[in-house]
């Protein structure tokens, strides 16, 4: 129901079945044109679209007015229709126009335009940029995909549970925002990174199935696809197992994306991270484009080459000529560059060869290597002429990753560009190296997931090789979310908490108010999140998750519109039992 007291229809939904009908409409003066015989078009504008109105020329009415029309619904003049407008077949004629509110001329333009302004004064602005066709599809779309997926959720028995937002310091995840305590001078609570405690102390009560569209915030550097504030929906599930688990967020997130495109995506992929990391050389791969990595130490195991002799590792990249133009004449300086990039990745070097007629490589190091390493070396890669072949010689983990950022860097489309391409990475590490500090290993998720059970024996023995009950979900390359079956067991906790070099006295002084409560009988338990900005931002054709949050921060973490963050008055400050410093010099 649109109609108010001050209004019958919406700028945007008159067509050609309400003519001849008399019509109120509000909204703001989007532009004027005169048309010479003392009469003017003025395109009246609100959330749903734009009216062409025709008015007195003597009208005094002036873009971004607020205002009141009055008039009847008429065909537009033949050859005056606009196809590019909802409401192009139809004008509103004989109006009467009502200012409700002057406005002062707006600092940059209210329309597609505006796109060309300066981020900042963009964001000074928001409540104008907001007003613009894009800004309004962008937050209405985000709208439509939150009551997706709280229907999706509730649907398979979730029940939202508000979680609290002053909360104990917990500093093994990210950086925190911290909040004085007035009451308690010289203490503080700390703003959630996520719900993640409470979610799992809500299974230990009972809820059995818990959701949260919840606002979560870290003190992190800022980039296209992170806020300090940021939206995720944050599930939890009892007496599940990792499939369970996967499938109820797969069944929320193919509601969203129904909602926001209408279509419904295909089954979720699931790929292993050690295969992720093999073929696409990233626990995030986007699968929407080819050049996949292709191990090829087994080509050059009785290598003469000294810089393959000695690799534990040797992976090779096919840059293909119809993914990137012309691959093969690629130029000295670019591939100077890519050389380049390889080290700043960590790798020793790059072997770069270019294919031509009859599979002939052209490199530097061509002719250290056999005619019989050369053939294998195209048969492995596939290799055809025209394309550019990558190799990297190193460590297992160097040669993937200095492969994979290669290839993002190459070839890697803008994230909203292609098929959406979700896939579930699964079997994460539940270590990830040794920690330079404490010499002990450190956990690849958090201190709380679940071993593989299949990997248990291997707890202390081998901790680096055990497999966790870890996933996440992936969309074009983004992280969208990420989630575990979790530790449920009070003694296998007390044992991967020995293993990270975390005593009892320790862990019962920073975690005791979570783990006390498992000690009365936890359920098996696991649970996801996934990033609600992310998700809007790529199904929007988004490249930044700025564009669909109403009032964002800035890359450098300020709001141009508040001033925030500013100083507080001292009084404010001696009431918390605060002092800041002075700035450093410089």
């Amino acid at each position: 129901m649109t109609s108010t007291t001050l209004r019958t229809h919406l700028c945007g939904e008159l067509t050609a079945a309400n003519i001849g009908q008399q019509v109120t409409l509000a909204g703001w003066v989007s532009r004027r044109r005169e048309h010479g015989d003392k009469l003017a078009f003025l395109d009246v504008r609100d959330y749903s679209g734009v009216m062409q109105c025709v008015i007195d020329d003597g009208t005094d009415a002036r873009s971004e007015w607020v205002v009141q029309i009055v008039g009847t619904v008429t065909a537009r003049p033949e050859g005056t229709r606009n196809t590019n407008l909802s409401t192009g077949e139809v004008e509103l004629t004989s109006c009467t126009l009502t200012v409700l509110n002057a406005a002062e001329p707006p600092p940059f333009p209210i329309d597609a335009r505006a796109d060309e302004v300066d981020e900042n004064i963009r964001l000074k602005y928001r409540y104008l940029d907001i007003r613009r066709e894009r800004m309004q599809r962008n937050i209405r779309l985000r709208a439509r995909v939150n009551s997706a997926i709280r229907a999706a959720m509730e649907e398979q028995g979730f029940i939202e549970v508000e979680t609290p937002f002053l909360m104990p310091s917990t500093p093994e995840g990210a950086r925190e925002f911290l909040v004085p305590s007035r009451k308690e001078p010289g203490s503080f609570y700390a703003l959630p990174q996520s719900p993640q405690l409470w979610k799992q102390l809500l299974m230990v009560a009972g809820v059995d199935r818990y959701y949260q569209v919840a606002r979560c915030l870290r003190d992190e550097d800022l980039r296209a696809d992170r806020q300090y504030e940021f939206m995720q929906l944050d599930a939890e599930m009892s007496f599940v197992s990792k499939d369970d688990v996967l499938a109820a967020i797969s069944h929320s997130v193919t509601a969203a994306a129904r909602a926001a495109t209408g279509e419904t995506p295909p089954p979720i992929e699931r790929i292993t991270w050690h295969d992720a990391m093999n073929r696409f050389g990233s626990d995030k791969p986007d699968l929407r484009f080819a050049m996949e990595l292709v191990e090829l130490t087994s080509v050059f195991a009785g290598t003469g080459f000294k810089a393959f002799a000695a690799a534990a590792s040797i992976k090779g990249l096919r840059v293909d000529a119809t993914t990137y133009p012309d691959a093969a004449a690629m130029g000295r300086n670019k591939l100077d560059a890519l050389t380049d990039r390889a080290k700043q990745l960590g790798a020793k070097g790059l072997v770069w060869m270019k294919v031509g007629e009859g599979n002939a490589l052209e490199s530097p190091v061509a002719k250290f290597l056999s005619d019989d390493e050369k053939a294998k070396l195209c048969t492995a890669l596939g290799a055809r002429p025209g394309d550019l072949l990558l190799l990297v010689a190193d460590e297992w983990s160097t040669t993937c990753t200095v492969l994979g950022q290669l290839r993002n860097d190459l070839a890697r489309p803008p994230v909203h560009e292609g098929p959406y391409r979700y896939v579930w990475v699964i079997d994460f590490p539940l270590f990830v190296g040794i920690n330079p500090t404490t010499k002990k290993p450190q956990p690849g998720h958090h201190p709380f997931c679940h071993p593989h059970p299949d990997d248990l024996a291997k707890l202390e023995t081998d901790p680096l090789n055990v497999r966790a009950l870890a996933y996440d979900l992936v969309l074009n390359g983004w992280e969208l979310g990420s989630g575990s079956i979790r530790i449920h067991e009070p003694e296998l906790q007390r044992r991967v908490f020995q293993i990270l070099g975390i005593d009892d006295a320790t862990a019962d002084r920073k975690f005791g108010f979570f783990l006390q409560p498992f000690r009365y009988g936890a359920p098996p338990h696991g649970g996801f999140a996934y990033g609600i900005d992310r998700l809007v931002a790529i199904l929007a054709g988004e490249e930044n998750i700025r564009e669909v949050i109403a009032f964002p921060k800035t890359q450098s973490g300020l709001d141009p519109m508040t001033n925030a963050p500013g100083p507080v008055d001292a009084a404010q400050l001696a009431e918390l039992g605060l002092r800041t410093l002075p700035k450093p010099a410089g």
